[in-house]
């Protein structure tokens, strides 16, 4: 302990600066009374391309902004190992992601009140939680709130190749829709955006800069988390490195993990409490055995099938032009408009799969572009991509430390597809596509399908070719998940304090027992507000 230094003492540690960790750093902070301490790993959030809605194409794999994460090889990928991007910069993930606005189902909610025992996070008790952060494009009223911090907008261009994908939406029977958050999904229509005015609207924006002044409130960025630092079964700070030098910063009242689905079950295996098979191995002690942490690991897997088109505009013309990109940047500085503000998909689409789904099982992102993978330039061809996720996947996979080491990425495997209720799904997906493109109003321009490519129409062949194409939307959630009591896999309970661990709580995406029906950073915000609340109610209880 002598080469430890002493970092400081605060009443609250925070203990990652991404989306719930901005949301609770402000939020803890409003009581002068308190003392709080936000840890990063990664650096502040003022790099241009983070802002400039479009520069997620460079911020996504580009290590000042992303852990650069991969799976492990994926048996239902044909054995591919993907990209797995995590934000890692002050906003994390709203840093870096698609900025779509999406809540999910009611339904999602009132699984997870059942599943936690709680009806605090059924759909009507958390409605109010999201309107009361919500600055939505349309005012107040019985679904949006107005006021908050957090921006919701239209998107701020339009494409005529979406509007014809819509209509061929339509003519194969999925009504057109105008609001994707009013507990019911189902429909098509264009995504809303966390931006204002054309620019992304992070929680670091939203949150952590209103209340960086304070002086009751401490942002460190830089800071890799090792461990918890542990007095018997209660946690009294973090371990951390900082500058090359290891710090322990102390909480006199609570620690909170918000590092993420990949995050928080690392630092806490790291520290001891998980798997005791999985920390034996990898020569941790153990000190508190705790079978869920790591486990339960959900994410959508999406299918992104690509169709050449001719005889109408898409943005692989104008994005491998000269004058097409000088006129792009030209609007975006004059207008704050154009292809600079897109988010990565423009059209929604939720629906059913097949009759047996209660709600929308799958969703659909539609883009007037194309690429082969992420991160390679996009097509020479006019063309667009229907990319279509399973909503609520059956598979279910781990995230487990191969080290001690804290810089140490861990294994990542969500094992897509290894669920048959997953295959089914996939191969029904890719019926629905087809069938949509091939409706009347997308036949006069000629859409051939580059991705997969035709092939036959059997089960065994269209699982193989989800497969082939399907990637990650960057969704995963569920690996330190709440539950009740006797839930054996349940890493925390319904205020989300780690189970059999004082003073320590997880709030962020990893507490979700099941995914949600849509993008999850909203969700994930909606979860750091209550978790906020819990957690000054304790104290006054105190």
């Amino acid at each position: 302990m002598s080469n430890i230094r002493e970092f400081g003492e605060y009443d609250y540690v925070i203990v990652g600066g991404g989306t719930a960790g901005c949301v609770l750093a402000n939020r803890l902070s409003a009581d002068p009374d308190v003392s709080v301490l936000l840890l990063e790993a990664g650096g502040k959030d003022n790099w241009i391309w983070i802002h400039i809605p479009v520069g997620y194409l460079f911020c996504i794999g580009n290590p000042r902004t992303d852990w650069c994460y991969r799976t492990e090889p994926e048996p239902g990928l044909n054995g591919r190992s993907i990209m797995y991007a995590r934000g890692r910069v002050l906003g994390g993930s709203s840093s870096i992601n698609a900025m779509l606005y999406l809540r999910g189902q009611a339904e999602d909610y009132n699984r997870w009140a059942t599943l936690a025992g709680d009806p605090r996070w059924a759909w009507d008790a958390v409605l109010p939680v999201f309107k009361a952060s919500e600055d939505h494009w349309r005012g107040g009223d019985a679904l949006h709130g107005s006021g908050g911090e957090w921006r919701v907008e239209q998107q701020r261009l339009r494409w005529d190749l979406l509007d014809r994908f819509a209509e061929a939406a339509t003519e194969a029977g999925i009504a057109a829709t105008t609001d994707f958050n009013r507990g019911d999904n189902a429909g098509v229509s264009s995504f809303e955006v966390n931006q204002r005015r054309g620019v992304r609207w992070n929680a670091s924006k939203a949150f952590l800069r209103p209340a960086s002044q304070r002086p009751n409130l401490r942002v460190v960025t830089g800071a890799l988390i090792d461990k918890l630092v542990l007095d018997g079964r209660e946690a009294r700070g973090v371990e951390f490195e900082l500058g090359g030098v290891r710090q322990i910063a102390r909480a006199r009242l609570e620690t909170v993990l918000t590092a993420g689905a990949i995050g928080s079950p690392a630092i806490l295996q790291r520290s001891g409490i998980g798997p005791a098979a999985l920390l034996q191995a990898r020569g941790v002690p153990v000190a508190h055995a705790l079978e869920g942490v790591g486990g339960n690991l959900q994410d959508h897997l999406q299918l992104r099938l690509i169709y050449k088109v001719s005889g109408i505009k898409t943005l692989n013309q104008q994005a491998n032009s000269l004058w097409g990109k000088a006129m792009m940047g030209l609007e975006y500085a004059l207008f704050r408009r154009g292809p600079l503000t897109m988010a990565p998909s423009q059209l929604g689409l939720f629906t059913r799969s097949h009759e047996g789904a209660a709600t929308p099982d799958i969703e659909y992102h539609v883009q007037p572009l194309s690429l082969d993978k992420f991160g390679d330039p996009l097509h020479n061809f006019p063309a667009f991509t229907a990319s279509v996720c399973n909503l609520r996947p059956s598979s279910r996979g781990y995230v487990h430390i191969r080290d001690t080491a804290p810089a140490s990425a861990p294994a990542i495997a969500p094992c897509y597809l290894s669920h048959e209720d997953d295959r089914q799904t996939a191969a029904r997906s890719l019926r629905i596509t087809r069938r949509i493109v091939a409706q009347p109003a997308l036949a006069p321009y000629q859409p051939q399908e580059y991705l997969p490519g035709p092939g036959p129409d059997t089960e065994e062949a269209l699982a193989e070719a989800a497969g082939r194409i399907g990637t990650t939307i960057f969704h995963p959630v569920g690996t330190c998940a709440m539950g009740r009591h006797d839930d054996a896999q349940a890493v925390t309970d319904s205020e989300l304090r780690v189970r059999g661990i004082g003073r320590l709580r997880v709030v962020d995406a990893s507490i979700m027992p099941t995914i949600t029906s849509g993008n999850t950073n909203s969700p994930t915000l909606m979860i750091a507000e209550r978790g906020a609340a819990l957690i000054r109610a304790a104290r006054r209880g105190r």
